[in-house]
């Protein structure tokens, strides 16, 4: 057996980025999103010639994405604190500019600080002990097959589109430039972001200790634990009540996302959910709604683009360019893509809600085995709360869980970095939209009817959530869990009016997780 050491780099990683060919259905993040599609042997021939020149697309955007973020991040720190005529991007509040539509488009939303019925600030009098982010990456391209996909869109529009309407001209000369796969200068940014934050909301620990990190073995992901260090380390580096002075890089575990390896942070082992029966739920969920809200789009962008014949899915495709293209045109992403400019915000909302659907059904609580793929997660963070070896029979890699190297249980501080659909099951298991009844798949509705959740305010671009545990006066310690700054109050474990559960209930409610969550059904 490879040594336990093999998992560990440091500074600049080595590791094989999992091949998208070989990714089981909706492995990925965003890898299955979307209504399907069929194409019959001249497309299927189309689609391999424009993947080839994808790939070259790729390339030649990683080369030039590397040559923007040497000289960009030599100047994130100091940018990153003041706020000038027009910073849409900040590290304590998000994105906040044009907020009607960067706010509804869904897991493809930059991330943004979500309106909390509770005050998520650490309450008076309390004392914290422990703090674990669980992160998704930053913005980035779309998946390869995303981008492929919009390829083809574009060279079908350009070929039988007649004339253009005012507001659509730019498709006329518009390109595909965006690549697949990689952060943007705005992702990577998104984590510096991230790491500041985290240091800055929790510096009575970071003073005295970093976080022990993790990543799951896509590239973005570790590029993105990497920008969280550096947003963290200098925001270190500049307290001077901080009582470390760390090496940098700091170590992380890379965990592999091959089909085969135990991973928390990385669905794939479970084999009914992925390829069985319970891997169509999220589509067919967007599916009746698409249905429902897309069909007036469509016919209206059709009688602006003549000759186009665009379907409802194409229209999704269109919307989707809108925060992808804005996610890559600048690290702050002050300037909306013109993509975005085609829909109305009533028409973003159904997106988002359309979006919401795929999470809600496809990963989450909607999803009999959805939860399940989060509850080696969730026992693992039992583990570090509780100081107690980890207890789980699902997806915890126990030769890394059962060693103090690479699954430490004295540390304060902790991050790992994932994916959306991974952070949806996480959620899910955690129980922290327990009580939400299934979302409608016909009418839309609002994030507050269904216990704050929406695939925009849950798992955005660089989303966190935060489990804090802290002292309050002589008593036991307390916990809480926040999602993008919304203090999500559990109901199972008798949350106070801070949104805090005492420790001991806290583990208890987690009956789900620790009872293995259903795992026995993935290989019925």
């Amino acid at each position: 057996m490879a040594s336990l050491m093999d998992y560990f780099r440091r500074g600049g990683p080595q590791y094989t980025p999992l091949s998208t060919d070989e990714v089981p259905n909706g492995a990925l993040d965003d890898a299955s999103d979307g209504p399907p599609t069929h194409q019959g042997p001249a497309h299927q021939q189309q689609a391999v010639d424009r993947r080839q020149r994808t790939r070259r697309i790729v390339k030649v955007t990683a080369v030039a994405l590397m040559l923007v973020m040497v000289g960009y991040l030599a100047v994130a720190f100091s940018k990153s604190g003041n706020s000038g005529p027009r910073q849409c991007d900040t590290p304590e509040r998000g994105f906040q500019c044009s907020t009607p539509m960067s706010h509804t488009w869904g897991q493809y939303s930059p991330y943004f600080s979500v309106p909390s019925e509770i005050d998520p600030s650490i309450p008076k009098g309390c004392e914290l002990t422990f703090a674990q982010v669980l992160s998704r990456h930053g913005a980035r391209a779309p998946t390869f097959f995303k981008a492929a996909s919009y390829v083809n869109l574009i060279d079908r529009i350009h070929d039988a589109t007649v004339s253009y309407s005012p507001g659509f001209s730019f498709l006329k000369s518009y390109t595909y430039t965006l690549g697949a796969d990689q952060l943007t200068p705005m992702g990577q940014q998104q984590m510096v972001n991230s790491g500041l934050k985290f240091y800055r909301r929790y510096h009575s620990l970071a003073r005295e200790s970093v976080p022990f990190i993790r990543a799951g073995g896509q590239d973005r992901v570790v590029h993105s634990g990497e920008n969280f260090t550096q947003g963290f380390h200098s925001a270190l580096l500049a307290d001077r009540q901080a009582t470390i002075r760390p090496k940098f890089p700091y170590d992380m575990l890379i965990i592999p996302e091959t089909a085969t390896t135990n991973n928390t942070l990385h669905h794939g082992l479970c084999t009914a959910f992925e390829k069985g029966p319970y891997a169509s739920i999220g589509r067919s969920a967007q599916a009746t709604y698409l249905s429902a809200f897309a069909p007036p789009i469509t016919a209206r962008l059709n009688s602006n683009l003549p000759g186009a014949k665009l379907t409802d899915a194409d229209t999704i495709s269109l919307m989707d360019l809108c925060p992808f293209e804005t996610v890559a045109a600048s690290p702050s992403g002050d300037d909306l893509a013109p993509f975005c400019h085609l829909f109305s915000p009533r028409e973003w909302q159904a997106y988002d809600y359309y979006q919401s659907l795929g999470k809600w059904y496809g990963f989450g609580p909607g999803n009999p085995l959805g939860p399940t793929q989060g509850v080696g997660f969730v026992n693992e963070l039992l583990a570090r709360l509780l100081r107690e070896p980890v207890t789980d029979n699902t997806c915890t890699n126990r030769t890394l869980d059962g060693d103090d190297t690479t699954f430490p249980l004295d540390r304060a501080l902790y991050a790992d970095f994932s994916h959306d659909n991974d952070m949806t099951g996480v959620l899910g298991a955690l129980g922290v939209y327990d009580g939400v009844g299934m979302l409608d798949n016909g009418t839309r509705q609002e994030p507050e009817e269904v216990g704050g959740f929406s695939a925009g305010w849950a798992v955005p671009f660089a989303a966190r959530v935060y489990v804090e545990k802290m002292r309050c006066g002589s008593g036991e310690e307390m916990v809480r869990v926040l999602v993008n700054d919304r203090v999500m109050p559990l109901k199972g474990c008798g949350a106070d009016e801070r949104g805090m559960c005492r420790l001991r209930r806290f583990v208890e409610s987690m009956e789900f997780a620790r009872g293995n969550g259903k795992w026995d059904l993935c290989f019925v």
